[in-house]
């Protein structure tokens, strides 16, 4: 099959996708006047700007029903003036419960705690918008609106508020600068919702209709109508110097302890309203809350999220390209390297952190239908790992086309300086990192490119009542091999309405395709697939939703060989109090492609080009989230390759509201393969204490036991936010053998920054 027929395939989707759907948002307009008051952040609402003021009533409930009017009502008003946008609001009560507040920690996990949220979009582009939130304990969450619904809740900037609880309602004020939004001074008519969540009454409420099934997202916005003219983007500048220091030891290599000191600072520069410049020289993420550890049984190299402050603004510009099994540009690859070497005959992966001398990134709007990004970044060489100093360059441009459709293009590039690649005693050509059917590596040899370029193309096509939207994608990648096929490319169609969801797609991805700044899981295949629910809603006081689901997953490789399928067939149960059942029979064929221990033990491998088949049932359920104590597990048992495999996980989790919140998560394996293979058992513990003694004073200590990796972590983090966005951070980490041997390493690191605006 060649690239041309690929690519007709995958267009051949359009046709079952519908522009010319409809939302009105005409019955939901909220006036906002500018104000020449002066407003306290007391959240008293006492001002008479308030009374004054037009106001968004009525909620309506999204859960547990789609139609009826809130029990609790909420009632918001909005005025503005040349350096604030205010929002105001009364959260009315119905009943004498207390509060459900999981912590005080700031940027709070949405469904785990009470709290009034406003979502705009001031571009009008049903796309990108900024979401403000704050519970009735006067806790604050800030997060960047992408795809019209999803929360980036890591995104953070300086903004005020206070909350006053009365009993009978509790209210709040909130005063959002200017400074910390993008938005178009010319543009009077803003997109917004505002949605409720009042948890111990189980009910969520928004100022308009969105019905179950959908998220609340900026297709089901009203509008904010500005009477007066909005303040023009005027001079700022953020400035975030830091210090850190600390002490570590490697008691594995025998070292001694080393005492270290260091600076270096961000910086943000708002080139417009709308356009904004991130710099940042010598950063330092010793902060970076630590990864959550996995016991990894499969063949493919394991995701984690990005969680570096730096690259989470705009990220959806920079890192949704493609699918989610092949990104051309993932920010984990800068700083944080993953690469292969072969230790005593053994290929390993090595895991290491590269220092960053510097970056840049400019991102946001030019005008209202396009978006760019532009990042510029330079890492320090390693010698340990063996790396030279590396330049990673990223161009995005994004044109927004019918109501909240967008096309994009996207080149990366980078570059290993400072190299001499006759020099193979240090430095070897790889023409494909990441790839699955790489050939043994010399020993001790770390591979390096000099170069390696991706470049191509996004469409996203949303209709706007958000029933229909499908994603195509083409990129190609240039190495110093110079191959001709080095492409991937993929199609995905998505289909919801409150009683079905599904999602069908299709991904090619050829041997040579080579995004070395990328996520690749695998390579050489051609994947189709689909995710289906179905939806049914009884009249029932105890059952919210309950039906049916099936996931299918066909893998060949580009000569259209049989690789891979998996066919899982479920069934769930939501019920009102937020607890949820759902069962699963999974069949399963998998080719091997490279020889494979699934264990990872080191044991007498499977065999390249050996199939297996193998079925599973399971059971998971959650208890409700709302109370003092909740639970969630899942058990797995039956197959897996030529053996069995039983596994149970789950969390227990504890809430002292809102001092502290204890969880404590657990994974068990128990594999047992036919001589001469190896069986093994795998625990994976994870206890986990969070201690919110204000919103300003933070403690996470978080303890993981990893059989697999024989490895014991302790991770133990203290913040003390001083002043708005400025935070004294002190992290104490230590690693060490599970059966009391020794200590691997050790260290504890202090950071201090500081939010200067000029």
């Amino acid at each position: 099959m060649n690239r041309l027929k690929v690519a007709l395939t995958l267009w051949s989707i359009l046709p079952f996708y519908n522009l010319t759907a409809q939302v009105n948002i005409e019955a939901y307009k909220l006036s906002v006047k500018k104000t020449n008051e002066s407003i306290v952040i007391d959240g008293k609402l006492n001002e008479p700007v308030w009374g004054k003021a037009d106001k968004a009533t009525d909620f309506i409930q999204f859960f547990p029903t789609d139609s009826l009017p809130a029990t609790s009502q909420t009632e918001i008003s909005m005025t503005f003036n040349d350096q604030f946008l205010y929002v105001a609001g009364k959260c009315y009560e119905n009943s004498d419960k207390k509060h459900i507040i999981q912590s005080l920690k700031r940027d709070f996990n949405w469904p785990l705690n009470e709290n009034f949220g406003i979502y705009f979009d001031p571009f009008n582009d049903f796309i990108n918008g900024f979401s403000f939130g704050i519970t009735p304990a006067g806790v604050q969450r800030e997060g960047l609106i992408t795809n019209g619904e999803e929360v980036a809740a890591d995104w953070d900037n300086k903004w005020y508020s206070a909350v006053d609880d009365t009993g009978e309602y509790w209210s709040f004020e909130f005063a959002i600068p200017f400074k910390s939004i993008r938005y178009n001074p010319e543009n009077r008519n803003w997109n917004v919702n505002f949605l409720r969540l009042d948890l111990k009454n189980n009910e969520i409420s928004s100022w308009t209709l969105v019905p179950q099934g959908f998220k609340p997202s900026l297709t089901f916005a009203g509008q904010i109508n500005f009477e007066d003219e909005l303040p023009k983007a005027g001079v700022n500048i953020s400035f975030i110097p830091f210090v850190t220091g600390g002490v570590g030891r490697n008691y594995e290599e025998g070292g001694q302890e080393e005492y270290n000191y260091d600076a270096g600072f961000d910086a943000k520069v708002a080139l417009s309203s709308s356009l904004n410049l991130d710099l940042t020289y010598n950063p330092d993420f010793s902060q970076v809350e630590v990864d959550q550890q996995v016991t990894n049984i499969n063949r493919f190299e394991i995701f984690f999220p990005e969680r570096r402050q730096f690259f989470l603004e705009n990220n959806d510009l920079f890192g949704t390209n493609g699918l989610r099994s092949s990104r051309p540009f993932f920010s984990r690859r800068i700083g944080i390297t993953s690469n292969k070497i072969t230790v005593n005959g053994t290929e390993e992966s090595v895991n290491g952190q590269v220092p960053i001398q510097y970056g840049a990134r400019l991102s946001g709007k030019i005008g209202n239908n396009w978006r760019i990004g532009m990042l510029n970044m330079l890492t320090k060489e390693n010698e340990e790992l063996g790396l030279p100093k590396q330049m990673y360059s990223v161009a995005v441009a994004q044109r927004k086309i019918f109501a909240k459709s967008t096309i994009g293009f996207i080149a990366i590039n980078k570059n290993s300086l400072n190299i001499n690649l006759a020099d193979t005693s240090k430095y070897h050509y790889n023409s494909s990192l990441f790839k699955e059917k790489d050939v043994p590596l010399a020993n001790d040899s770390i591979y390096v490119n000099n170069f390696n370029t991706v470049y191509g193309a996004d469409v996203n096509l949303l209709s706007l009542n958000n029933k229909w939207s499908s994603s195509f994608f083409y990129h190609r990648s240039i190495s110093p091999q110079g191959k001709n096929d080095e492409f991937a490319s993929g199609a995905v169609v998505r289909y919801l309405t409150r009683n079905v969801q599904t999602r069908v797609f299709a991904n090619a991805i050829s041997d040579e395709y080579n995004a070395e700044v990328g996520f690749i899981r695998r390579k050489d295949l051609y994947l189709f697939g689909t995710f289906t629910n179905f939806f049914f809603y009884p009249d029932s006081e105890k059952i919210n939703n309950h039906g049916p689901t099936l996931n299918v997953f066909y893998y060949t490789d580009m000569s259209n060989n049989l690789t891979d399928y998996n066919t899982k067939l479920g069934y769930q149960v939501q019920l009102l109090n937020t607890a949820k059942i759902i069962v699963e029979a999974e069949n399963r064929y998998e080719k091997l492609r490279r020889d494979f221990d699934p264990t990872r033990t080191g044991g007498t491998p499977l065999l390249t080009g050996d199939g297996f088949k193998w079925n599973t049932i399971s059971a998971g359920f959650n208890t409700d989230t709302r109370k003092v104590f909740s639970f969630e597990g899942k058990a797995t048992i039956g197959g897996f390759y030529n053996g069995e495999r039983v596994n149970v996980s789950g969390q227990l989790n504890y809430r002292y509201q809102p001092i502290a919140t204890i969880a404590f998560r657990f994974d068990y394996n128990k594999i047992d393969l036919p001589l001469p293979y190896n069986s093994a058992e795998f625990w994976l513990l994870g206890p986990r204490i969070d201690f919110t003694f204000t919103d300003k004073l933070f403690l996470t200590t978080f303890v993981q036991y990893n059989e697999q990796e024989d490895n014991m972590n302790i991770n133990a983090r203290f913040q003390w936010r001083y002043k708005p966005a400025s935070d004294l951070f002190i992290v104490y980490s230590d690693n060490y053998f599970p059966d009391g041997s020794g200590v691997k390493n050790r260290a504890l690191v202090m950071k201090l920054n500081y939010w200067l605006n000029i």
